[in-house]
């Protein structure tokens, strides 16, 4: 149900893809067509086995790969500059376990939402929901 939610959100911002990486599920899916109601129809997307390859690849194509986690060298969301022409991807993690070392690694930086609450955490699609807002914002 969160890739679904993703789906409708991507459309609701207008993104120009969504990555789908490891075990995430994907089209077709009955969860997800539930929940993105025909946002996988509006919204371009692809599947990929091995995410550390794709931010390879997206890297090479110039598109700047940055983790939404909370990290030592994060940045808050609402302090992070980015200047709109750039591309970008948002790497959102697996719901329980993040970003992993590896591909934390990769990536060209890292922002983090504030939380103040005991959990320090967020579902994976409210997540993102958060930082495109902020970023278009």
């Amino acid at each position: 149900m969160n890739i679904g939610s993703i789906f409708r959100t991507g459309d609701a911002f207008r993104i120009q893809h969504i990555y789908l990486c490891g075990i995430s599920a994907h089209p077709p899916h009955r969860e997800i067509f539930k929940t993105a109601l025909g946002a996988t129809e509006t919204v371009r997307w692809s599947y990929h086995e091995q995410i550390v390859d794709l931010v390879d690849q997206l890297q090479q194509q110039q598109v700047q790969c940055i983790g939404l986690e909370q990290t030592t060298e994060s940045v808050r969301l609402q302090d992070w500059k980015w200047d709109g022409k750039t591309q970008i991807a948002i790497i959102a993690g697996n719901e329980v376990k993040g970003l992993s070392e590896e591909l934390l690694s990769c990536l060209d930086g890292y922002i983090e939402i504030p939380q103040f609450g005991t959990k320090h955490s967020l579902n994976v699609s409210v997540a993102t929901g958060i930082a495109l807002w902020e970023l278009i914002r």
